[in-house]
């Protein structure tokens, strides 16, 4: 499905204000100047995926090229997020990236099995940060095929 200019291509769903602004100074870094909604929580992220509430707009597409999803998120979780997408038959097609400080087996355990695309664990680094950026633009927004 194209999305047309204005649209949202990446959804950031990450409620940590530095990690937030340390992904838009990376994506900025890495010239991946799609178009980028940063919401704080897994309600507000559920709530712009299902044009809900302050989303709910009539002709807005709201479906992202990719998520990117941390998984320690208020009001909803985001191993709940990722469930409620990838049982969604039109949403589960939209690729979730989990990009979050957990490094526990059980998360990672439970995101794949949930249908999660890919697993990465946050640098520390901003400079590794960068880099791990740059290799999900040029993956998921690039190279990678979508409907």
């Amino acid at each position: 499905m194209k999305q047309s200019k204005g649209e949202v291509e990446i959804l950031l769903v990450e409620d940590n204000p530095n990690d937030v602004e340390m992904a838009l100074r990376a994506f900025k870094k890495n010239n991946i100047t799609n178009n980028i909604l940063v919401v704080n929580d897994g309600e507000d992220a559920l709530d712009y995926l299902y044009a809900r509430g302050k989303y709910d707009s009539p002709g807005i597409n709201n479906r992202p090229k990719i998520i990117l999803l941390d998984l320690k998120l208020p009001k909803v979780g985001g191993l709940e997020v990722l469930r409620t997408l990838k049982t969604d038959l039109d949403k589960k097609m939209i690729p979730v990236i989990v990009l979050t400080s957990s490094k526990e087996e059980r998360d990672i355990i439970e995101s794949y099995q949930l249908g999660v695309n890919s697993y990465i664990v946050k640098p520390v680094n901003f400079d590794k940060f960068v880099e791990a950026v740059r290799e999900i633009g040029f993956y998921w927004l690039l190279l990678n095929q979508q409907l």
